[in-house]
């Protein structure tokens, strides 16, 4: 009955999740049974053209019914989405979790990123850049800079048609930010090198450990970064094996504008949805709590200093639109974009089946004065073709100060 009576049903055709709604409807199938590579691989919105049957089981978790034959799958015709791209006075900043990417990957995943940049995300000017590893990746050595991912990944955006960008982060201390051991993730900035009237306001003194401040220019009410890039808060024991926020400050035709990018503890070590413990608790929610505490501490002195800041804090953080890590931000100030969706679109991630939330765009007041659009590029998350896990995101400001 292509899921008649199951809530919420997702434009394109998954199902998205709901603060009290995680959606049991749902049925995981497991190849236990059958022939190694056997089961099909789908996107969503296919259907099998026949009833599945197998005896129903659990494990890890989950229900799930073992299949006794392959399905057999029949197209259902879903297609990658792409954005619009920016007006000549608009700023375009987007999200985009790579999936830890690092020189070790092929060329085509490489191209494969690229291609979504230029084409689906229509070159952003700015994008904020999560999971990229250092030069060796995966490889457990003392080796933490990334400017061989970063070039690769620069280079192959040209080659797929787009502009050149340039790149800033900060190189994390030897395995202190989690992640796959030895790849030292990281976040990140790209921003396009063509953009008359775009340029990163790089101010030394930053590095793993040393703090951003938020500083008043004189008594001119107007606010500067004390380091930029700069680490918030990097010491704080909420960030321990955790990636640090990186706050950057740009200049667009004589505006400032403020980037934070984030990728905030994962999900890992929380009960599962139909395990022993009812109801589940999300372990990992605590850590991210604190994280929220110190980018919304970031977020009241950025406004404190100068209420009509341009901020946008963007990235994977790893919670959803409901949760109190995101509500912190909120309350902070800022305006959760993906919480601006109807419900049936807000989803940047597929887990188990259950559409929804991880990645997040929230702009501060002075951003959403003027009517700005927001869009979650599907992409990834509901192709078994992936060229990441998670959806990139893109808004587009229209500056109202901006020099045209």
């Amino acid at each position: 009955d292509q899921g008649a009576y199951a809530s919420v049903r997702s434009v394109r055709g998954g199902i998205v999740i709901r603060p009290d709604d995680f959606n049991p409807e749902r049925v995981i199938l497991d190849d236990a049974l059958l022939a190694r590579d056997a089961m099909p691989a789908v996107d969503v919105r296919d259907t099998f053209a026949d009833p599945l049957i197998g005896p129903l089981h659990y494990s890890f978790g989950n229900f799930k019914l073992l299949v006794i034959s392959p399905p057999v799958a029949v197209d259902g015709g879903l297609t990658r989405e792409s954005t619009e791209a920016q007006e000549k006075n608009e700023l375009a900043v987007a999200s985009f979790n790579v999936e830890n990417l690092d020189p070790t990957d092929p060329p085509e995943q490489y191209a494969a990123l690229a291609q979504q940049i230029v084409d689906n995300l229509a070159a952003p000017d700015i994008i904020t850049v999560e999971e990229i590893q250092d030069n060796d990746g995966s490889a457990n050595t003392d080796v933490v800079d990334a400017d061989v991912t970063w070039q690769r990944l620069v280079d192959a955006i040209v080659a797929a048609g787009g502009p050149r960008y340039d790149w800033r982060d900060i190189d994390p201390a030897d395995d202190q930010d989690g992640g796959q051991p030895g790849g030292n993730i990281r976040v990140g900035f790209l921003f396009r090198s063509d953009v008359g009237g775009l340029k990163f306001v790089d101010r030394p003194g930053g590095d793993a450990t040393t703090p951003v401040a938020v500083e008043e220019i004189g008594r001119s009410g107007k606010a500067q970064l004390s380091i930029s890039p700069g680490r918030i808060d990097p010491d704080d024991p909420s960030f321990e094996d955790s990636r640090k926020p990186l706050a950057g400050e740009f200049k667009f035709r004589g505006e400032t504008v403020f980037v934070v990018a984030n990728h905030w503890n994962s999900k890992g070590g929380d009960d599962p949805l139909f395990g022993r413990f009812q109801p589940p608790v999300q372990h990992s929610r605590d850590q991210r709590n604190g994280q929220a505490a110190v980018v919304a501490g970031f977020v009241e002195d950025l406004l404190g200093v100068q209420q009509d800041a341009q901020l946008v804090v963007a990235g994977d953080l790893n919670d959803f639109e409901f949760s109190p890590p995101v509500q912190q931000l909120v309350d902070a100030g800022l305006t959760d974009l993906p919480r601006t969706l109807p419900r049936p679109e807000r989803y940047t991630f597929i887990f188990d089946g259950n559409s929804q939330v991880l990645d997040h765009i929230l702009l501060s007041p002075s951003l959403t004065e003027t009517a700005y659009e927001y869009d979650i590029v599907h992409t990834n998350a509901e192709f078994a073709d992936q060229a990441s896990d998670h959806e990139p995101q893109v808004v587009r400001l229209p500056l109202k100060k901006a020099k045209k």
